[in-house]
């Protein structure tokens, strides 16, 4: 006999506070685990067509890994240093950029030539803030990172955990699905399948697509000469997942920096605006429905609600898992939206049947002939 419905729920909501409980006190002995854990979800797609390929699944998952292990080479080696420095130099900029923004706007405008007008004290400050607090957030979030995930974490720890995860995927997918109960198994894999599926669209397909447009801007502004194109690059790949959002803020501190370096050659200028309006046809034609999806139900404010929230209340291992977690509830809302519009409470009991469809003439008369000559 099933446990009455109560029960159930009961159950289910202690389940759920005890994930919380011991997000809460071992979030920082959990993150390795996690981060392991996300990057053998995100790579077992392809550790399965390597199988497909012909290899066994530990020859694949050591494949991937030294894949995986070269490319992090390469990136120490090459783009993360050229990407620090280009960051300090663009705030250490930042006073220069905003004294030529001053000049620009005194010589269009000369009434900002009043010393106590706010504009032109409000631009005067601009660049020093920027210089100040830029250099302030960037140690402070170095400081932050280093102090809470280690140099050993990221050296050892997660690659192995990463690894064994990897290796060991399906296994423990299906040893997971023998232990479902029996009587909701059916709705636990149904529900299962729609998470995943939400999280491979989103996250799979957005972090393909941010990779991809943030190379390509990079590459694309490095060759049209800006000073800036790798960090602008990366700060408009990186927030790619916001719809419209990096294109724009990519496109606004390109092309400000564009004219900060280029005023007067206004091709090269020019180059730099048809980089971002190439990129945001790419995006909106060709990467994001290929790679993500229309159907994938995961709205960008209620990505940034989760985020926050979990960010807030767990930290940064409350931000590795807000996503998942934000998938999971969007799918269940929406079952359990479908399971209100099936049940009595919205449909209710007065319901009338609807009326037998009208029958047309014709068929109506060669019924009534078919009766008479009965």
């Amino acid at each position: 006999m099933a446990l009455p419905i109560k029960d159930q729920f009961r159950l289910w909501a202690i389940a759920a506070l005890v994930f919380l409980v011991l997000l809460w006190f071992l979030g920082n002995v959990l993150l390795p685990f996690i981060v392991g854990g996300a990057i053998a979800y995100f790579l077992d797609p392809v550790a399965d067509r390597l199988e497909r390929a012909g290899l066994s699944r530990v020859a694949a998952t050591t494949v991937i890994s030294l894949a995986a292990l070269l490319t992090v080479i390469l990136l120490v080696l090459s783009v993360i240093p050229t990407l620090v420095n280009q960051l300090t130099a663009l705030i250490n900029t930042a006073p220069e950029a905003a004294r030529r923004l001053q000049g620009f706007l005194l010589e269009r405008f000369p009434d900002l030539a009043d010393s106590t007008s706010t504009i032109r004290q409000t631009l005067a400050e601009i660049g020093a803030a920027i210089q100040a607090r830029g250099a302030e957030l960037a140690n402070g979030l170095l400081s932050s990172a280093l102090g809470l995930i280690s140099a050993v974490v990221f050296i050892v720890v997660v690659p192995v955990v990463a690894f064994y995860l990897l290796l060991d995927w399906d296994k423990m997918v299906a040893r997971i699905d023998s232990m479902l109960p029996l009587d909701h198994a059916p709705t636990i894999r149904r529900l299962a399948r729609e998470i995943d599926l939400v999280l491979a669209s989103f996250v799979r397909g957005q972090l393909s697509v941010c990779l991809a447009l943030g190379t390509f801007y990079a590459v694309a502004l490095m060759a049209a000469g800006l000073q800036f194109g790798l960090v602008v690059g990366a700060i408009a790949g990186a927030i790619t997942f916001i719809p419209y959002i990096g294109s724009i803020i990519g496109g606004t501190l390109a092309v400000g920096l564009a004219l900060f370096q280029f005023w007067g050659d206004w091709v090269s200028i020019g180059i730099v605006a048809a980089i971002f309006a190439i990129g945001q046809f790419v995006e909106g034609n060709i990467l994001t429905p290929k790679l993500v999806g229309k159907s994938v139900g995961l709205h960008p404010v209620w990505l940034l609600f989760a985020l926050s929230a979990f960010g807030s209340v767990f930290g940064f291992v409350g931000m590795l898992i807000a996503v998942p977690v934000a998938a999971a509830i969007g799918v269940l809302t929406r079952f359990a939206i479908e399971q209100y519009r099936a049940s009595l409470l919205f449909k209710g009991t007065t319901a009338v049947a609807a009326p037998e469809p009208a029958m047309p003439p014709a068929k109506r008369r060669s019924r009534k002939a078919a009766g008479d000559g009965s």
